[in-house]
This record gives C-alpha cells, structure tokens and sequence, in this order.
C-alpha cells in the first residue's frame, strides 16, 4: 500500500479514501484504484478501473500479473499482483486508471449539458 499511496500521491487530484470500507484512491469522488477483500482475490492485489479492451490486453500480455475473477469480469477493472510490477509499472497502471476515470468524468458530464 504505501508503494500504490506514494505514486498516487503525485497524480492531479487525487483524495484517499475506502470504498466499501477497504483503502481507494479517488478523483472528483470515483474511485479509480482499490485494494478488494474478496476471498477469490489475491492478498495485495490492487483493483484499477480501465477499459474491458485494456485490461484483456494486459492479461494476454501479463498474466502472472494482471488477472481478473468472475466478480470482476463484467466491471471496466482489473486486478494486478502489485509486488510482480516494477516502480514503473505500477506507475503506469495507476496512470492509466487515473485517465480513465478523468476521461469518463469528463464525458459524461459532456452529456449531461447536451441534454439540457
């Protein structure tokens, strides 16, 4: 945690927080990185919100560190091994998850004025 906390740290706006009452990583309210306490979920795994293509992408490239359980399989999320990735990786993960939520933010309040 304190690696996922130090990185998110230097990512615009970002609030911790929980969600379900575990530790979340959050902007503008929506979470885009947790650690799940599920019992088919890996100790130290870390949930990172992304696209359903990203996230197959990652696992066909990085199975032994990316991976998703049934529960998670309809969600725009994945599940990483956080001590399988490097510095940089995790970065890049939680960048990622960071974009993904600014960009849905973004669009859907886009849709709420055009419908106004």
């Amino acid at each position: 945690m304190t690696r996922v906390r130090a990185l998110t740290k230097k990512l615009p706006d970002v609030e911790e927080g929980t969600t379900f009452g575990f530790p979340a990583f959050k902007v503008a309210g929506k979470t885009f990185a947790w650690f799940p306490k599920k019992k088919e979920v890996e100790a130290g795994s870390l949930g990172v919100r992304m696209s359903i293509l990203e996230r197959e992408y990652r696992i066909a490239a990085e199975p032994g560190i990316y991976y998703v359980t049934p529960h998670y399989k309809d969600y725009d999320s994945v599940l990483a091994r956080v001590d399988e990735l490097s510095d940089a990786a995790l970065r890049e993960l939680l960048q990622s998850g960071h974009e993904y939520i600014t960009t849905q933010t973004k669009s859907a309040g886009a849709k709420r004025r055009k419908q106004r």
